[in-house]
């Protein structure tokens, strides 16, 4: 058995080390599994984090609007994350710091998708995301601006379930299943929704507050089984049955 000064000895051991630990921590940068953060990101910043965290904000623009990802943090982006900020009770201050990251960590997996969706679920294709019209990193890259669009429209409709039914394509596999020839999905870039918790009218509106470009559902040809979603470079949406 050890002595009482070695005891005391261990115990004073411990402690030192517990505090070197803690001042080696501290003042670090915010992470998780995922990624880690810069300590605070405001108007006027600019490169690789602003660009992870316009990503993550993109199903927050308003109505009708689409966050650019292109890692500058202006007015838009600050608009976006206080949206979000308020959305999840948080101060929305248009400042991303330790409470914003926290919930950012917390709505995604250690791959960086949001918790609710996958990428297998956006690629019905094939896993290595090419053969479409752009690169598989694009693709691959697009696909995860859509989960986190969806995700935030998960979100505003109480948290259920959202079901995609087709992701990315290649062109065999849009030919495959009769898809137009300038499809987005050969982009990575859309996803189509079916029914579910929601009605698909519910989802096409609901799309129009959260980043979505493209929506056609409902009363649009071949669309009255499904809502799609996309990303294209000009508004147009379409789901006569539903009003839109």
């Amino acid at each position: 058995m050890l002595g009482r000064a070695a005891r005391l000895l261990c115990l004073v051991m411990r402690m030192i080390a517990a505090f070197a630990g803690a001042v080696a921590t501290a003042g670090t940068a915010h992470a998780d599994g995922c990624y880690t953060w810069t300590p605070t990101l405001s108007r006027g910043a600019s490169g690789a984090d602003v660009t992870q965290l316009q990503i993550r904000l993109g199903g927050y623009p308003g109505y009708g609007a689409v966050l650019a990802v292109d890692g500058s943090f202006g007015p838009a982006t600050e608009a976006a994350l206080k949206h979000f900020q308020s959305v999840y009770g948080l101060t929305a201050d248009g400042i991303a710091g330790p409470s914003t990251y926290d919930k950012l960590d917390a709505l995604q997996d250690d791959d960086c998708t949001p918790v609710h969706f996958t990428y297998a679920e956006l690629n019905d294709c094939n896993s290595t995301w090419s053969g479409g019209a752009v690169s598989a990193s694009t693709a691959k890259a697009n696909a995860l601006r859509t989960m986190w669009k969806l995700e935030a429209v998960r979100h505003a409709l109480g948290g259920r379930p959202i079901t995609v039914t087709s992701g990315f394509r290649s062109y065999a596999c849009n030919e495959a299943v009769g898809g137009a020839s300038g499809s987005r999905h050969l982009h990575g870039d859309a996803a189509d929704l079916g029914a579910g918790p929601h009605s698909l009218c519910t989802l096409a509106g609901q799309a129009r507050y959260h980043g979505f470009s493209g929506i056609l559902g409902p009363g649009y040809p071949g669309h009255d089984d499904h809502t799609h979603v996309d990303h294209r470079s000009s508004q147009y949406w379409s789901a006569p049955a539903c009003g839109i």
